[in-house]
């Protein structure tokens, strides 16, 4: 075991999300998937675990504020940082629910404000959003990928984030590069692994 994964191994999940809302803050991008790709490839970001729930939902909110969207940034890291860490690992195969769905469902519900006693409307927009994002992932099947799931998560949230406010988010489509790191990656099964015939791919 070389020195970083030892390293990335001896930290904790809140030093994790701790670490994650602090950088995050300069990126500024209009894409949570530009976000995401950058973000994920920090020395102390894992391949796979629960750092994710964090990451997932900060990388929509800081696209969605350098859109133009109207939040406090720094009120709304502090938010999803607390709610991410109160998702635990490998919920996707205990709980029947992804994390990364989880975390942009709960990034939503900190724009719009929403609780469970909400009327407005998100209460149920927000089910919608995850509920579709979920099916997609039930397609695809396991093993989990938390590279492929934020992928799924975040096409999702990016069409529903431009039908329901006043910004403009970005989508664009990218080669997979963590496969190799991934010893679950499903190869060919996945949307986004890149072969010589599928080369416009995410990951």
């Amino acid at each position: 075991m070389n020195n970083r994964i030892l390293w990335v191994n001896m930290m904790t999940i809140e030093e994790k999300g701790e670490r994650i809302i602090e950088d995050i803050k300069s990126e500024d991008s209009c894409s949570p998937v530009a976000i995401f790709r950058h973000m994920a490839g920090k020395d102390y970001i894992s391949v796979n675990g629960p750092e994710h729930h964090v990451l997932d939902g900060a990388s929509l909110l800081v696209a969605f504020h350098n859109a133009g969207g109207q939040i406090d940034l720094d009120t709304s890291l502090s938010k999803i940082l607390k709610e991410g860490l109160k998702m635990p690992g490998a919920m996707c195969g205990l709980w029947g629910v992804c994390g990364a769905v989880t975390s942009i469902g709960a990034a939503l519900s900190i724009i719009d404000g929403t609780g469970p006693l909400s009327q407005d409307g998100s209460w149920g927009e927000h089910m919608s959003f995850t509920s579709a994002a979920m099916e997609e992932l039930g397609r695809i099947n396991g093993p989990r990928c938390c590279k492929r799931d934020a992928m799924i998560a975040f096409k999702n949230a990016i069409d529903y984030v431009n039908c329901h406010y006043d910004v403009k988010l970005v989508y664009e489509e990218q080669e997979c590069e963590f496969s190799d790191l991934n010893q679950q990656c499903i190869g060919e099964k996945c949307p986004f692994f890149k072969t010589d015939k599928n080369l416009s791919v995410c990951g």
